[in-house]
């Protein structure tokens, strides 16, 4: 890979880092019965997820789970170190098996490059419904119900809010990161069929 490529990579991460701090700091929506604020986190996890590599959405996550432990306060209401050991450690926690199982899941649900354009969409829904949203309630719910000693099913239970929104926000990465796969190929073959008639 050349420098320019490797300058890229880093933007990028150091985006994907910005946009999960600020989605955690602007607009957090308390939820009766639950400690947890609802965020955007899981919206731009999730178009990670679907957007990048595994090992570089696990980076990226790693970078800003590392940032709030080393006491920055990236996480939700400003928090830093000991939310990793309250209430939301589990959720946050799970933002990295969760966005490199979704990635993992997509580029082995998608390795077909001809797959048509609604079951490359059923792949991605798919992929980031088991990973991003599936995989991070579980370890949300359990650590919660650990650290707390509230039942795991009265934890899911009163988060159930969560829902609706996440699935929302699945189908909107969804229909972006489907779009945009899209727009690269297209222009890859516009490219590559330019340079063959030269």
């Amino acid at each position: 890979m050349d420098q320019t490529g490797r300058i890229c990579i880093w933007v990028r991460g150091g985006i994907y880092v910005l946009s999960l701090w600020t989605s955690a700091a602007v607009g957090a929506i308390h939820i009766p019965g639950t400690p947890v604020p609802l965020t955007l986190q899981s919206f731009v996890l999730l178009l990670m997820g679907l957007t990048l590599p595994w090992r570089q959405a696990g980076s990226i996550v790693t970078a800003y789970l590392a940032a709030g432990a080393l006491g920055l306060p990236v996480f939700a209401n400003g928090g830093s170190t000991m939310s990793l050991l309250g209430p939301s450690a589990g959720f946050l926690l799970g933002f990295l098996p969760g966005v490199m199982l979704t990635a993992w899941l997509r580029q082995r649900l998608t390795v077909n490059p001809t797959i048509g354009a609604w079951r490359r969409m059923l792949s991605y829904l798919l992929a980031g419904g088991l990973g991003c949203l599936l995989l991070v309630y579980l370890l949300g719910f359990g650590l919660q119900s650990a650290i707390t000693g509230v039942p795991s099913a009265s934890v899911a239970a009163a988060s159930t809010a969560f829902v609706p929104g996440d699935l929302i926000k699945l189908l909107a990465a969804t229909i972006i990161s489907c779009g945009s796969d899209e727009w690269l190929r297209q222009a890859k073959r516009h490219s590559d069929s330019t340079s063959t008639q030269k």
